[in-house]
């Protein structure tokens, strides 16, 4: 075996000042997450309740196997905006009966469960990764559809909620709706477009236009039950395949569901028995990355931390050193990673992951990609030596490669060297953060300076005098707001990620998602990369 030696001080000061720093911002994180957990707040959770209902997690804890874990998705979405943290919907990945499955759950408690822009947003991205993994999907319903005071920005694309379920269903790919509230409108369609529906007994309300719109629409006078009942779906309009008589019974109904859907994964999953842990302690992963990300770390300490038996077959160690290359397994998945070791993106480094990437595409091996680059080197010798080119096959290769990417943010994530990387223009299966990342298109004091640059310059040419007060203003302030809107949470908000996680639990995550990821066929491309320039 290549076990990785680690030299790592755990009882040094820079150590102990990285890991301070981690978990300052782990505890900010937390804090955030409470956020989504409290839903609408006491208030509207005990009006909820008050009426006999579960609440949308509970929901979630009664339909996934008992003991089994749940991947909650995109926990932080709409953080920073006007809406609550977490965008009245909960996504994620849960096993029931066995099956792996993509689940959505409407959060009554904030507005009803009205969808905001935000709740779109997170609603599509599950959709996108319960179509790219075939995992069924399961949405437990309770909507009062559009929020319309901002209707112009959902009504439009939020056609594309029931396109999916159409394509998913058309793809094989299951999907079953358990309505425990409103479900009217444009949401009616929910259950309308997937192949199972299950409806409760006077809870369950479905219809295109209720009382008030009928009355108004046509003059008709009507009641909820005779309208859009779940009783009237079951017997007459044949909407409901499944009438249940309490929430439980519906849950033990899509359980039931899933049970029968013989659906299969294209991979059998590894034997646990034989994974070996890394050779490493996880807790030793909060104090790798500095607080200072221009101080740079060794990113084989944390592919020891979180790969099988710390085992670790590095490829070209001695070429292109800036990025670290090679196979693993993790959970008994086999895995290619790439790592950015010192932040900067040479040409050898640029070559060695095209190469890489397209080995991987040959073996049908999953790609990690371990963030913290500053982007590709500029500068006068490394554009005449073809850093553009060298670059732009490296973004190539990962562009065209067919097998599943993954990506975690451990620390800065800048520029192109994002993209080369598999951000998430470039449609990884799943991308994390960690709450030490950063990313924009460059750091903010480089940008302010930039900025600066241009501004003397353009004075100088139209001959004016420059104010360099002025200037140091404009710089802390451009500085301060680069900063704020490239830190994770700020990112994640809008959807960028799919979840800050605490670096502890990288290698639980990162395997629920290789477990997720080959319920679908692993294939990569055999060729069709395009023109690599040379």
């Amino acid at each position: 075996m290549t076990v990785l030696a680690s030299s790592l001080d755990t009882g040094g000061p820079d150590y102990a000042d990285a890991r301070a720093a981690m978990l300052d911002k782990l505890a900010a994180l937390d804090a955030e997450h409470a956020k989504a957990l409290a839903g609408g707040g006491e208030k509207y959770t005990a009006r909820h309740r008050g009426r006999g209902k579960m609440l949308a997690r509970e929901r979630i804890e009664l339909l996934v196997d008992p003991d089994s874990p749940f991947l909650e998705l995109s926990p932080l979405a709409a953080w920073g905006s006007d809406c609550t943290v977490g965008a009245s919907l909960i996504t994620g990945i849960g096993v029931v009966e066995g099956v792996e499955c993509l689940i959505t759950a409407n959060d009554p408690t904030v507005r009803g469960g009205a969808s905001n822009p935000w709740t779109l947003k997170k609603a599509l991205r599950a959709n996108e990764i319960a179509y790219a993994n075939r995992l069924p999907v399961v949405s437990l319903v309770e909507s009062g559809g559009a929020d319309l005071p901002s209707q112009k920005e959902i009504f439009i694309p939020g056609g594309a909620l029931f396109r999916d379920l159409t394509r998913l269903s058309a793809a094989g790919i299951p999907t079953i709706a358990v309505v425990f509230g409103n479900s009217t409108a444009g949401g009616a369609y929910v259950p309308g477009m997937s192949d199972h529906a299950v409806m409760i007994k006077e809870r369950s309300k479905v219809f295109l236009g209720g009382p008030p719109l009928v009355k108004m629409a046509t003059g008709e006078e009507s009641d909820d039950e005779s309208l859009g009942g779940a009783e009237m779906h079951a017997r007459t309009s044949g909407l409901a395949d499944h009438y249940a008589v309490d929430e439980a019974d519906a849950l033990r109904q899509a359980r039931r569901i899933v049970a029968r859907l013989n659906h299969r994964k294209a991979h059998p999953d590894p034997d646990p028995a034989f994974v070996e842990p890394p050779k490493y302690d996880e807790e030793e992963l909060l104090g790798i990355v500095p607080g200072d990300l221009k101080t740079p770390f060794d990113p084989r300490e944390v592919i020891a931390r979180i790969v099988d038996g710390s085992d670790f077959d590095e490829f070209k160690p001695l070429y292109g050193p800036s990025l670290v290359t090679g196979w693993a397994s993790l959970h008994g998945y086999p895995v290619g990673i790439l790592a950015n070791a010192r932040g900067v993106l040479f040409g050898p480094e640029s070559q060695k992951a095209a190469q890489f990437i397209q080995l991987a595409n040959q073996r049908d091996v999953p790609l990690v990609f371990l963030h913290n680059t500053t982007g590709y080197m500029v500068g006068k010798e490394y554009e005449q030596s073809g850093i553009i080119k060298h670059g732009a096959m490296m973004i190539n290769a990962v562009s065209n490669s067919k097998v599943p990417h993954l990506s975690v943010l451990m620390g800065a994530s800048y520029g192109a060297g994002h993209y080369g990387m598999c951000g998430r223009a470039y449609d990884p299966r799943f991308l994390f953060a960690w709450p030490s990342a950063k990313s924009a298109v460059m750091g903010p004091q480089q940008l302010a300076g930039v900025l600066s640059i241009v501004a003397r310059a353009s004075a100088a040419a139209k001959g004016q005098p420059y104010d360099d007060e002025a200037d140091a203003g404009l710089r802390a302030l451009v500085e301060a707001q680069i900063e704020s809107e490239s830190l994770p949470m700020f990112l994640s908000g809008r959807l960028y990620d799919d979840g800050v996680v605490d670096p502890r639990d990288t290698r639980t995550v990162l395997g629920l998602c290789l477990s997720a990821i080959h319920t679908a066929p692993v294939e990569g491309a055999r060729g069709g990369f395009g023109v690599f320039r040379m």
